[in-house]
């Protein structure tokens, strides 16, 4: 160490070398995860109904990443007098799930057996999309988990209910995951916030998101409800699954996205949520999608999704320890 308290040796900055996730070790056999948190990229985006572009978004969220890298030493917040990711969690990038173009049966196969790895190694499972029917795979993933260890709880910040049984015969595209993670006997029930304007889902979708027992909130009734009011309407002590759609963000700050919708949400109101969230009980999975960088030169939307992951797994990791 130096007099100034840095690691000695290569000074690494955020554009040097290699971009995995966090500049993490890259782990290239499955059968050897060893670590608190494996990242798994999802570049699937034919599930899409109007722009393409997330199969990109892996990528570009982990090269954003790379700007929040702090090496061992964590990051230290001072308004919660608190380091966050210290060098006590391990964080390990596994590289992104095979996928087969026009096949979306055998890419969301890929998809699960990579979460099922990440499971089975006790590790908690960070996928990065692609568009939102990634999770679909990802929530499949936890039937052995949730055999063994009870159910889990989804949360799912975003812009659109996602919650479409079939149309046209589609029934794993990104207007369908969530009526698909409702019929699995190990999900509890379901917190959808973020949902506005003229979304996905048609009224009787509503109807059924509810009597399926879905709690739907959108960004202006969680505004008014406030941060704590919002999560004590989420069932406390449970196993908590968390899949954040970029697009409940206000395009203004998330260009980057294939369905922008305006009057979404800003940093604040969602870190805080899931801040508390991580005091509420265990989150146990975790994806972020339709990042579709090609859409924001600013590179901002990608920035917010790394930002928003690593502070995430900073606050879930801090509440457990």
């Amino acid at each position: 160490m130096s007099s100034h308290g840095y690691d000695a040796g290569r000074l690494n900055l955020p554009f040097v070398g290699i971009p995995t996730f966090s500049k993490s070790p890259y782990v290239q056999d499955w059968e050897t995860i060893d670590a608190d948190v494996a990242i798994l990229g999802a570049p699937f985006d034919f599930g899409a109904q109007y722009r393409s572009g997330a199969r990109f978004g892996p990528r570009a969220v982990r090269e954003a990443s790379t700007l929040f890298s702090f090496g061992h030493a964590g990051a230290y917040d001072h308004e919660d007098d608190a380091t966050y990711l210290g060098e006590d969690v391990r964080i390990v990038d596994l590289g992104d799930a095979d996928i087969i173009h026009t096949k979306t049966e055998e890419s969301h196969a890929n998809i699960e057996f990579g979460v099922r790895k990440i499971l089975e190694a006790g590790a908690l499972p960070v996928t990065i999309g692609g568009d939102h029917s990634v999770n679909i795979p990802c929530i499949n993933a936890f039937s052995d988990d949730c055999a063994q260890n009870g159910p889990i709880h989804v949360i799912q910040i975003d812009a659109h209910l996602d919650f479409v049984d079939e149309r046209h015969g589609v029934t794993a595209g990104h207007g369908n995951p969530m009526r698909r993670a409702i019929e699995k006997d190990y999900v509890s029930g379901m917190t959808q916030l973020g949902i506005r304007n003229v979304s996905s889902t048609a009224k009787e979708g509503y109807e059924d998101a509810r009597a399926r027992g879905s709690d739907i909130l959108s960004v202006r009734q969680v505004r008014k409800l406030g941060t704590d009011a919002v999560l004590a309407r989420i069932p406390a002590d449970q196993r908590y699954y968390v899949t954040i759609d970029i697009d409940a963000f206000c395009p203004s700050i998330a260009a980057g996205t294939g369905t922008p919708s305006h009057g979404g949400f800003l940093y604040y109101d969602v870190l805080e949520i899931l801040q508390g969230l991580s005091k509420r009980g265990e989150v146990v999975g975790i994806d972020l999608v339709e990042v579709a960088p090609a859409y924001d030169p600013s590179e901002s939307t990608q920035i917010l999704a790394a930002q928003l992951l690593l502070n995430f797994l900073g606050f879930i990791f801090h509440s457990r320890r």
